[in-house]
């Protein structure tokens, strides 16, 4: 590992970035969905305090960190960025490779960030729960321990395959004091539909979302937290990428390859979006700064799905959002980034995508571990199979540039994913693929807008 470039407490931003404030463009309304208008505060009081409904329509640049929150952070961030000097020797690269290192928080990952801001928001308007749904056991890990920050309860609605893949991520969030449920569950209705329908269902985010949900209306004084996709949480994750430009600022160096894993967006978004504006805005030292998305093969909604309204969950609870999306009934191959099988993606990203301003690229489950394994023997850091796919990107741009700066956001570590590791040692691992058959099968039940 080389050279960390460290910032002091003072610096953690004392605000996040909003990116629409300096988008020339609009992002399309999300609708409510029964009668296909767009949705208003109304619809989303049920389940959101109305500080998050704000930030969620805001065009404001910035917007102010409450103290208590930023008190929270000061327990992790400002979070390191690293030069990756050894990782940099073995692709053979005259590229100089940096990650931001936000696998040092309490739980291992980025979703802190938003995970305490949400709980403060909620405890500030008087709910007493929230419910959320996870994939890989991270965001669920978050949230509960933000819950327990705050004195909130916590229920996770955890997808089957990654609660049976990665059993500790459960005892995570138990140990912090959430309830953990298989997903799908037989504690909901949207639950037990699908139990009907595909008795042995490995589960989805879209499921488990359903049914969180729909725990979240039907249960007193509960409200409903998102993990990714939404503009708040996406505003929430800008602390990343603010801290990063002034980091970037103390080697007077320049970033010209931003990358980032996506499933919902929020880690690429919260490192990509600071150094952006200098794109939106055609001025900045940033203005020319490659930025890439990098998703799994198996569950490819920027490069194969279609750019479209739909549910963000697979029972149809939640408001329509414009979005590249497989469609919400997909789902997908069961591979073990289980934060990357989501069949949409932020409204935000899928926007900044169609309009150029971000490049997608795919990759299948096993050149991800090798990339894993490659980074770990270098650096001395396992990372989440989520951040595989970040680092597979790093070494194909390292590879085919010369004397660039590349910048990646490590999303966190895979101390939990060691049996994902182990059957990849083991060679038991598969990539998976999904025929066109089955995408055009999905996508035909998109919504008529």
């Amino acid at each position: 590992m080389g050279k960390k470039i460290l910032l002091n407490e003072e610096d953690i931003p004392k605000s996040f970035y909003n990116i629409q404030a300096d988008m020339p463009f609009d992002l399309e309304p999300p609708l409510n969905p029964l009668t296909k208008m767009p949705a208003g505060p109304e619809d989303l009081q049920v389940i959101f305090p109305m500080e998050l409904i704000k930030q969620e329509v805001s065009k404001e640049r910035d917007v102010t960190i409450p103290d208590e929150v930023r008190d929270a952070y000061r327990i992790y961030r400002p979070t390191p960025l690293v030069r990756a000097e050894r990782f940099e020797k073995a692709i053979g690269t005259t590229c100089k490779i940096y990650f931001k290192n936000e696998s040092v928080s309490p739980v291992g990952s980025h979703k802190l960030n938003t995970a305490i801001a949400q709980a403060y928001y909620n405890k500030k308007e008087g709910v007493s729960a929230l419910t959320t749904e996870t994939g890989a056991g991270q965001w669920g890990s978050a949230l509960s321990f933000a819950c327990k920050l705050f004195d909130l309860k916590c229920k996770v609605y955890m997808v089957k395959c990654s609660y049976e893949q990665k059993p500790f991520r459960k005892s995570v969030m138990q140990l912090f004091g959430a309830e953990v449920l298989s997903s799908p569950s037989d504690r909901t209705e949207s639950g037990r539909k699908i139990l009907r329908e595909f008795p042995d269902s490995s589960g989805s985010l879209g499921i488990a979302i359903s049914e969180a949900v729909e725990d979240a209306v039907k249960s007193k004084n509960t409200h409903y937290a998102l993990g990714s996709v939404l503009n708040h949480v996406l505003l929430h994750q800008t602390i990343i990428g603010q801290e990063a430009l002034k980091q970037l600022e103390k080697e007077n160096l320049k970033a010209d390859i931003i990358v980032g894993c996506v499933g919902g967006g929020s880690n690429f978004a919260g490192l990509a979006f600071p150094f952006m504006k200098d794109k939106l805005t055609n001025k900045g030292k940033h203005k020319d700064t490659k930025f890439i998305a990098v998703e799994p093969k198996a569950c490819p909604s920027l490069t194969k799905g279609r750019y479209a309204y739909d549910f963000g969950d697979t029972i149809g609870l939640t408001p329509l959002m414009k979005m590249h999306t497989l469609g919400s009934s997909f789902i997908p191959p069961s591979i073990h980034a289980g934060g990357l099988r989501y069949h949409g993606m932020a409204p935000l990203i899928c926007k900044l995508y169609e309009k150029g301003f971000i490049e997608a690229q795919a990759f299948n489950q096993l050149e991800t571990f090798e990339a894993a394994k490659m980074f770990a023997e270098t650096e001395g850091i396992i990372p989440a199979v989520e951040s595989a796919h970040a680092i597979k990107s790093v070494i194909e741009e390292a590879r085919k540039n010369e004397n660039k700066v590349i910048v990646f956001n490590l999303s966190g570590h895979g101390f939990l994913d060691l049996s994902s590791y182990d059957a990849y040692l083991q060679g038991k691992l598969q990539d998976s693929t999904i025929s066109q058959e089955e995408l055009e099968k999905s996508l035909g039940k998109l919504p008529k807008i």
